[in-house]
């Protein structure tokens, strides 16, 4: 193996224990020149060994693979109830919300409480049942055709019933969350339905943990300068999260104290 492709060898494996680098990192710990990196990296990108986005390098961008909500419920678990109760906690008194469907967004509705009334309008059947249980809690659950995967509604029928609705917060999750693509989801017609709800809401406040972080897919909800706040685990890249804050999005890190809507 020559110098090159050791090299080329060695960014792997720094790529493969960190998920975000920038080419000057990457050269002061291999002791080269900010132009050879450059070059081997754009050799790598070529070859589809890496990705590089808004001066950050990582490994090629995982596609999604769509699993059901059954499944879902049991990855990262400790992560997405965290990060449900950091939601929860961002529901004012009397608020009026938008919630999608997805397992971080399960585990924040078992974990709200009303403070006054509160009305949700939601397109899945589990965040519906429950706050069926709960009291003050009124909810309307959009109509559509059912997809299983997800316990979800999404179509054209679902899109029509927001017509009348205007609320103040959209809690909304993803499939991927990449630098450059945007918000991701594994199918289209889910990325439609999320952005018309994005439409009914004032904030929109987006849950996801961050394995989500540099995963790509079919359907593009919107870019991330479109969030006003992203909830996510400790395990985020510092230099993601700055560069999150620099597009004008509020970094929340569930488990922190000191933000509040």
């Amino acid at each position: 193996m020559d110098k090159i492709e050791q090299r080329k060898k060695q960014i792997k494996d720094l790529l493969s224990t960190t998920e975000f680098l920038t080419a000057d990192s990457l050269a002061a710990t291999l002791g080269v020149t900010g132009a050879t990196i450059r070059k081997d990296l754009r050799e790598m990108e070529a070859n589809y060994e890496v990705y590089r986005s808004r001066g950050l390098v990582s490994l090629v961008r995982p596609k999604i693979i769509d699993k059901s909500i059954n499944e879902k419920i049991f990855i990262r678990a400790e992560e997405k109830k965290s990060i449900g109760a950091a939601a929860a906690a961002m529901i004012g008194k009397n608020d009026a919300i938008l919630i999608t469907s997805g397992s971080t967004i399960d585990s924040m509705a078992r974990q709200i409480e009303a403070d006054g009334s509160l009305s949700v309008v939601t397109t899945s059947i589990g965040v519906a049942l429950a706050l069926s249980q709960k009291p003050d809690i009124d909810v309307m659950i959009l109509g559509g055709r059912l997809i299983r995967n997800s316990l979800s509604v999404r179509d054209d029928y679902s899109i029509q019933g927001l017509r009348n609705i205007s609320c103040t917060k959209l809690f909304f999750s993803c499939d991927g969350l990449d630098l450059g693509t945007g918000v991701i989801t594994a199918f289209v017609e889910e990325a439609r339905m999320t952005a018309a709800m994005m439409k009914a809401s004032t904030r929109k406040i987006l849950l996801a943990d961050s394995s989500k972080i540099g995963k790509t897919g079919l359907g593009k909800i919107c870019d991330i300068s479109d969030v006003d706040v992203l909830i996510t685990d400790p395990e985020i890249p510092w230099s993601v999260r700055q560069e999150f804050e620099k597009m004008g999005v509020s970094v929340v890190i569930a488990g922190e104290e000191g933000y509040r809507e």
